[in-house]
């Protein structure tokens, strides 16, 4: 299973209850876009917040972004409605419908049951993509499993602010540092096994993994460290909770000229060697070998989408 290549460097969250957002969302550089029905809508406004994404998938150009919105879970009232909803609507310019809080792998066959239902009876032309959210404990002890639970799954996010909730973190913040993690002397990143799994299960799927948001949208230094962490990791982007991480988070995830131009001379230097009957070559004092192509291949490939 290898999900659809895209650009996913920037994921900005917009409340579907504030439709005014929208064309800013639109017009903005996020790679992807994702309207809320969950966290963001109060109770009482799920009905209109849901009437809202679905007028704007139509009513507005989103441009080559990948189009997403985030329903609401699987244990409230909400989400059957939110799925039938959008996937009934007219056309099929969605993209993706991210399920918050997925526990298990159960749930993600059961929403892609749905999905293929609602598909089937609407006469939808595109099947529509799964962005599974890791934001619990149980998640994150089944994310192996979830991973591999559709093929309709292109995205694993990580949802940090429940995460830290459903784990019983001493924390109030959304991602970031915590001073009593590491204790004196220095800091450690209490992100690091949560962000690693889910990176490592959703490569091993053939997913785009994702970052979690930094909550802090002032904090522009921790936003840029979180990022290049989440990058170091494998991750293919962040979500923004503000449309002012947005550039920082496009720069982060972007490979630069030099990092292009080294993998050029790598991918040139491994076909000169295989030209030879060679499977190893050194270059500039270090080995590569078929590891390397498979690395400067990835690289090369995203700086083409970037254009």
């Amino acid at each position: 299973m290898t999900a659809i290549a895209r650009l996913h460097r920037s994921e900005l969250a917009v409340p579907a209850i504030r439709p005014e957002l929208f064309p800013k969302a639109a017009a903005g550089a996020a790679d992807a876009v994702f309207l809320d029905l969950e966290d963001s809508v109060p109770e009482a406004e799920k009905d209109r917040a849901r009437a809202n994404a679905v007028a704007a998938l139509g009513g507005i150009d989103w441009g080559r972004k990948i189009l997403a919105v985030r329903v609401n879970g699987q244990d409230t009232p909400h989400f059957y409605k939110d799925v039938i909803a959008l996937l009934e609507a007219p056309g099929d310019r969605l993209d993706v419908i991210m399920i918050p809080k997925v526990g298990d792998a159960r749930e993600v066959f059961a929403a892609d049951l749905l999905c293929s239902q609602v598909e089937a009876a609407a006469g939808r032309a595109r099947r529509v993509g799964l962005g599974l959210v890791i934001e619990t404990a149980k998640g994150l002890a089944h994310v192996e499993a979830i991973a591999t639970a559709s093929p309709r799954t292109e995205s694993m996010h990580l949802g940090v602010a429940d995460l830290a909730a459903s784990l019983g973190m001493r924390t109030t913040a959304i991602g970031g540092l915590n001073p009593d993690y590491a204790g004196p002397g220095g800091m450690l990143d209490p992100w690091h096994f949560a962000v690693a799994r889910v990176i490592t299960a959703a490569r091993a799927a053939g997913l785009r993994p994702i970052d979690g948001p930094y909550g802090d949208f002032r904090d522009a230094e921790g936003l840029e460290a979180a990022a290049r962490r989440g990058r170091a990791l494998g991750a293919e982007g962040k979500m923004a909770i503000h449309p002012g991480q947005v550039a920082a988070l496009n720069a982060a995830f972007q490979p630069d000229e030099r990092e292009v131009a080294q993998a050029r001379r790598v991918l040139a230097a491994m076909e000169a060697a295989r030209l030879e009957g060679r499977a190893a070559v050194a270059l500039d004092g270090k080995l590569l070998d078929i590891a390397s192509i498979r690395q400067a291949e990835a690289m090369v490939a995203k700086a083409e989408r970037l254009g």
